[in-house]
C-alpha cells in the first residue's frame, strides 16, 4: 500500500473508536500498532505516542511533526453515525476526520517516507493527547522528555495555508469590592457599580501593541455575578474576562497592561496558552516563500500554545467543519496534505543542506 493509502485506512480505524479528551488510550494503541507493524521503533507515555525516524544525532537540528488524536463530543446536530468511517462524494465522515484525524495522519505518512533516510535533521512524530482540552497531559508532558526542537510543524486543518503565529488566551476571574448595607437607605458602596466603571473601559478597551499578521489583542467579559437578595447592596462583584492575546504580546504582559487601567482585583486561572509566532528569518519563512504558501495568523487554539519552540501550524481539512455536525474531509485533501508536507520538508532539507555548506 501507499502513503495515501496507508493513510486513509488508518484515519479510518482512529474514527470508529472513542477518543474524547482524557479516554485515547485506544487510539493510542492503534498508532502505536501502526508504527510497530512498519518496524518503527515507538514510544509512549501516557496516551502520547512518539517515533524518531533516526537515531538521534546532537549535531543536527531536530523538527517536531505534531498532531493530536483526540476529538470533542459529537454534537445534537449529527445526522450520521459520528462513530462510522463513511465515505460519499470523495467525503470521508466520522468524528475527528477534520480535526484533526487528516492532518495527523497526513502527517504519519510524510514521516514513514523519510523514515531511515539520511536527513540534515533529527524527525520527530508525536501524536499528542487531550489537544481539545489543553491538558496537562498531552503535549506540554512531553516537553522535558523530548529533546528541543529548532521548529514544530503542528498539523491542524488549514487549508494547507501556513499560520505562523497563534493568538494565546488567558480567562481573568476578577473581583471587584464595595461594602454591603440596606437598599432602602443610603448606605453601603454597591460594588456593582463600581464593576460597571470597569465593565465600561473593558468594552472600550484597546491594547496598546498590534501585531502585524493578528491584528489587536481583544478583552471581552463574558460572566458577571454580584448579590444574594433585592434589599442588599452587594459588597463584592466578580466578572470573567476573555483575553485573546497576540503574538504582540506575552500573557504576563497583556495581565499588567489591564492591571493599570482597571480597579478589580485581577486573578488569572492559567499563564500556560501563550501566543506564539515564527521569529523574523527563520528558515520555514523561506520555505513558505519558495513553495508559494499563503501565510496568516490562527485566532484559534493549538498546541503550538503549549510548545516553549518556534512553530507553524497547516495541515489538510477547514477549520471551519471543526466540531462540527456530519464532520467530514475530502479524500482528496488528505492526498493534497502529505504531498504538502512531503514539500515542505524535502524543500527544508534541501535549504538546510545549502546553508551548511557556505
Amino acid at each position: 500500500m501507499g502513503l495515501y493509502d496507508d493513510a486513509v485506512q488508518l484515519l479510518t480505524q482512529l474514527i470508529e473508536i472513542t477518543s474524547y479528551s482524557r479516554e485515547e488510550s485506544s487510539t493510542a494503541e492503534v498508532i502505536e500498532e501502526f508504527f510497530t507493524a512498519r518496524d518503527i521503533e515507538v514510544h509512549k507515555s501516557g496516551n502520547n505516542v512518539w517515533a524518531l525516524a533516526a537515531p538521534f544525532d546532537k549535531n543536527k537540528p531536530t523538527i517536531w511533526l505534531n498532531s493530536h488524536h483526540d476529538t470533542v463530543k459529537p454534537n445534537a446536530g449529527y445526522t450520521k453515525d459520528p462513530f462510522l468511517a463513511s465515505i460519499e462524494d470523495g467525503k470521508l465522515y466520522g468524528l475527528g476526520s477534520n480535526d484533526a484525524g487528516g492532518p495527523l495522519v497526513s502527517l504519519i505518512a510524510t514521516f514513514t517516507h523519510f523514515y531511515g533516510q539520511i536527513l540534515p535533521f533529527n524527525l520527530i512524530m508525536i501524536a499528542s493527547a487531550e489537544e481539545e482540552i489543553s491538558g496537562k497531559n498531552g503535549i506540554s508532558s512531553l516537553i522535558n522528555q523530548l529533546p528541543p526542537c529548532e521548529l514544530a510543524i503542528v498539523g491542524e486543518p488549514t487549508l494547507m495555508n501556513l499560520a505562523v503565529a497563534e493568538k494565546g488566551l488567558m480567562v481573568i476571574d476578577a473581583k471587584i469590592y464595595g461594602k454591603a448595607g440596606h437598599a432602602a437607605r443610603e448606605e453601603g458602596i454597591n460594588a456593582l457599580y463600581l464593576a460597571l466603571d470597569d465593565l465600561q473601559k473593558i468594552r472600550d478597551f484597546d491594547f496598546k501593541r498590534k501585531s502585524a499578521f493578528l491584528g489587536k489583542t481583544k478583552v471581552s467579559a463574558t460572566v458577571i455575578h454580584s448579590g444574594q437578595q433585592h434589599n442588599v447592596v452587594p459588597d463584592l462583584c466578580e466578572f470573567v474576562l476573555d483575553v485573546r492575546v497576540t503574538d504582540a504580546y506575552t500573557l504576563e504582559d497583556a495581565l499588567e497592561e489591564l492591571k493599570e487601567s482597571l480597579s478589580a482585583e485581577l486573578i488569572p486561572r492559567s499563564m500556560r496558552l501563550q501566543s506564539s509566532h515564527v521569529p523574523v528569518g527563520h528558515l520555514i519563512l523561506k520555505v513558505a516563500e519558495q513553495l508559494g504558501l499563503k501565510t496568516y495568523g490562527s485566532p484559534t487554539l493549538s498546541d503550538q500554545a503549549l510548545i516553549p519552540y518556534p512553530s507553524v501550524k497547516i495541515g489538510p481539512g477547514d477549520s471551519a467543519r471543526s466540531h462540527s455536525a456530519d464532520e467530514y474531509i475530502y479524500l482528496n485533501e488528505i492526498q493534497t496534505g502529505i504531498e504538502g508536507y512531503l514539500k515542505i520538508l524535502e524543500t527544508y532539507a534541501n535549504m538546510l543542506t545549502q546553508t551548511n555548506l557556505k
